[in-house]
């Protein structure tokens, strides 16, 4: 494993939403002593399975996962990853938009969420800025139960499902819960100004969303509800 090494790892079936989104990967800040590596996928089966085959194809400590319609805004990105993962070994996955609780229902985003995210209009399936909670709390960082899916940063190497989830949903919910059963925390930096933009045009294939929600719900049904705290709590217990 090559500890001063960042991989970006992205599924991409849009040449053009691609090259933009390279465009501000090209742009970052990359800290001395360290390298970036870049991983697409065009052909993947599903996104867990995407994801795996690149998470082990790559030698990486520090491995991003992103959309292609994402657009990385603040330069200095990957030094201040680094600032959060080395200030609790504890912390083995990063995102940009995270929920306290896991939702009793499975849908993340109706949970109470920290964060931010710019998108491209108004109307977008988002919540507005003003509906997310800031921190001003000094390690710069919230903990949280599971992280929005469009940007996962990680230090560790865990799984992903790609038995279970065969498709384009609920990724990010199920690996959320398998990191915090690994006993890793999650964290969400405080964005004075949001690290990113979301381009995701408002178009969103929900065709089999609720068949990988009832999976979750089955597979993590004494989660449901729980804040973060409770789940790391939980998997301690099990192991004393």
């Amino acid at each position: 494993m090559n500890d001063h090494k960042f991989c970006f790892i992205i599924c991409t079936n849009d040449e053009l939403l691609l090259s933009e989104c390279l465009h501000y990967i090209n742009h970052l800040m990359i800290p001395d002593n360290y390298e970036i590596d870049l991983l697409t996928i065009s052909d993947a089966a599903s996104i867990t399975q995407g994801y795996q085959a690149a998470m082990e194809a790559s030698d990486a400590k520090y491995k991003i996962y992103m959309h292609q319609d994402v657009f990385l805004l603040n330069r200095h990105l990957l030094a201040d990853l680094l600032d959060i993962f080395q200030s609790d070994s504890q912390i083995g996955l990063v995102g940009l938009v995270g929920y306290d609780t896991i939702s009793p229902n499975g849908i993340m985003w109706h949970a109470p969420r920290c964060g931010g995210l710019y998108t491209k209009k108004d109307a977008a399936t988002y919540p507005a800025l003003c509906d997310y909670r800031y921190s001003v709390a000094q390690d710069g960082y919230s903990c949280v139960a599971e992280v929005d899916g469009f940007f996962m940063a990680t230090c560790q190497d865990v799984p992903w499902n790609t038995v279970e989830l065969d498709g384009w949903d609920f990724y990010d919910a199920f690996q959320s819960v398998e990191f915090l059963q690994q006993g890793y925390k999650i964290a969400v930096p405080l964005q004075r100004h949001p690290w990113a933009l979301h381009d995701d045009n408002q178009i969103l294939n929900l065709t089999h969303y609720d068949k990988y929600r009832q999976r979750f719900l089955e597979k993590y049904e004494a989660f449901l509800g729980k804040h973060y705290t409770e789940v790391l709590r939980t998997e301690a217990g099990k192991e004393n």
